[in-house]
């Protein structure tokens, strides 16, 4: 049984079909989605259900979040809890509880988790912006494989929620730039409201802000020109299925630019109360209706955009496909992140060929010594990330380069790296050589024991990894790892020709840290003739 094989098992994509659900607390409603992933990895959707609470109308306006709010969320999750026992989804791993801005801006965000997880038993997990940018690239992923010849050119993916809008410029199936910046639908609307202005001037601020915001993006980014514009949103869905007359099922849907712009104009000349009355939603929902389709109107206009797109996708389906994946980063996903590592690499002026080199030789060292390390397989795109990473510090200076190479991950933007991963990334690069962790050292003491075992075992491997390319050369090639005397032993086999001298000193000098944590010596040996 090859390692893939080892990993997908141990995180039970190959058994038995099984339930999920995945929750989302947003600014203006909670949803949930209840799913069967099958023995294929497939995801078979089986109910849905949304409640509207408006967390954001507290969060944005006052800074906290109102214990009746708080009663309100509760009371919500309870019904879920009850709706899940009934599918017997109860086991930790079948459930995912995500939060956006509304909860994560509240000063009292701590105290309203403690709430939940004492009233519900949902535990709302840690969910930055670069997570959020990888599970919108999952939920969109079929799109591009199913339609390639809508993302020929550049495109741009948008997603306005109540208080934050996310973009990702694509260049064919590329992502190419990020971000989530504060400028969401209901954000818009309380700021607005606080001012008391009329419907009028309201809409003339709204725009300024939205065009302000959009060019402070479009300085970052290289192109101003998409060749189609890719929104998400249950809004707009709801527009195209109106402009549409018909349902929009899972299918890009394209909608004419001037119709969108008629049908905001006509929501924009309307109170909430009368949305309400004409269209059926809930306050929170009607009161984000317009600055949200206007936001999606200004960027794509901005953007130059020839055709504007409906995706009718969401968090929730991110969120179920990386269930499904057994919280792996998918081969697509992974690709994307050391997309992502190169381009800071390149940032830091990094010597590509060695990083590149390195990050390889790290990657085979982790495959092939599994029954060493047991550890999960996303740990590896950790690794070589760290890899690709390790040497960027010599930016700042040669002296303490290692401690550099930690400050400048710990203080970049890598894409669909959360926080906690990234954390993890800058630890391994710091280790890659000098001292070994120890409970004083920056970042690495404050880590739960998993995540510093983990970071030991990684660092091993990398100052392996990087041993085995200390001319700077490549000259290790189809590494073969042999684990040998009950585990005593690794042999380390190259076809290798060349003069490896440098390398076999060097690893003599850096395996020390790899045979105290694993138990096992280490040795280079290759084919050349002496």
């Amino acid at each position: 049984m090859n390692a893939d094989s080892t990993y997908l098992k141990s995180d039970r994509l190959i058994n038995q079909p099984r339930q999920v659900a995945v929750i989302d607390i947003g600014a203006t409603s909670i949803r949930m989605q209840v799913a069967e992933i099958q023995r294929d990895g497939n995801v078979r959707k089986l109910e849905s259900f949304s409640q509207a609470v408006s967390l954001g109308k507290d969060s944005f306006i006052k800074g906290r979040i109102e214990k009746q709010t708080i009663e309100d969320c509760v009371h919500v999750l309870r019904i879920y809890r009850r709706k899940l026992n009934e599918y017997e989804i109860t086991a930790k791993d079948q459930i995912r509880v995500v939060a956006t801005s509304g909860i994560k801006e509240a000063s009292n965000r701590l105290a309203m988790k403690d709430r939940i997880y004492i009233a519900t038993g949902f535990e709302i997990e840690p969910f930055d912006e670069a997570e959020l940018h990888r599970v919108t690239f999952l939920g969109i992923q079929p799109f591009l494989a199913n339609h390639p010849e809508l993302f020929k050119g550049g495109s741009v993916t948008c997603e306005v929620g109540g208080g934050t809008t996310e973009l990702l410029v694509m260049n064919k199936s590329d992502v190419i730039f990020s971000t989530t910046f504060r400028l969401g639908s209901l954000r818009l609307r309380k700021t607005l409201e606080a001012l008391d202005v009329s419907r009028e001037k309201s809409r003339r601020l709204m725009e300024s802000q939205i065009l302000q915001t959009i060019e402070r993006v479009r300085e970052q980014i290289l192109t101003a020109y998409a060749e189609c514009y890719v929104a998400m949103g249950s809004d707009i869905r709801f527009v195209a299925a109106e402009i549409q007359h018909a349902r929009i099922d899972d299918q890009l849907v394209e909608i004419d630019i001037q119709q969108l712009e008629q049908f905001t104009n006509k929501v924009l000349s309307l109170s909430p109360d009368k949305i309400v009355t004409r269209f059926h939603f809930s306050l929170p929902d009607a009161e984000s209706f317009g600055p949200g389709l206007l936001t999606h109107l200004l960027i794509a206009e901005s953007m130059n955009a020839k055709k504007f797109l409906v995706a009718n996708v969401n968090l929730r389906d991110g969120l179920l496909q990386e269930m499904a994946q057994g919280r792996r980063w998918s081969q697509s996903i992974q690709e994307q992140i050391v997309r992502s590592a190169k381009q800071l690499g390149e940032k830091f002026h990094y010597s590509e060929e060695h990083a590149v080199h390195v990050a390889q030789l790290a990657g085979t060292l982790f495959d092939q010594l599994h029954p060493l390390h047991h550890l999960k397989e996303r740990f590896r795109g950790v690794l070589e990330v760290a890899a690709i990473l390790h040497e960027v510090g010599q930016f700042i200076s040669q002296r303490s380069m290692h401690k550099h190479s930690m400050y400048l991950i710990r203080n970049s933007e890598l894409f669909g790296i959360g926080s906690h991963d990234k954390e993890l990334v800058a630890l391994v690069a710091r280790y890659h050589r000098r001292a070994n962790p120890q409970p004083g050292h920056d970042g690495y003491g404050q880590l739960k024991r998993e995540d510093r075992v983990t970071v030991a075992k990684l660092a091993a491997l990398l100052r392996i990894a990087n041993a085995l390319d200390a001319s700077n050369a490549q000259r290790v090639e189809n590494l073969e790892c042999d684990i040998q005397g009950d585990g005593k032993q690794v042999l380390l086999k190259t076809s290798s020709s060349a003069d490896l001298s440098m390398e076999q000193l060097k690893l003599k000098q850096v395996k020390p840290f790899f045979e105290e944590i694993f138990g096992a010596d280490i040795v280079l040996n290759s084919t050349r003739n002496v």
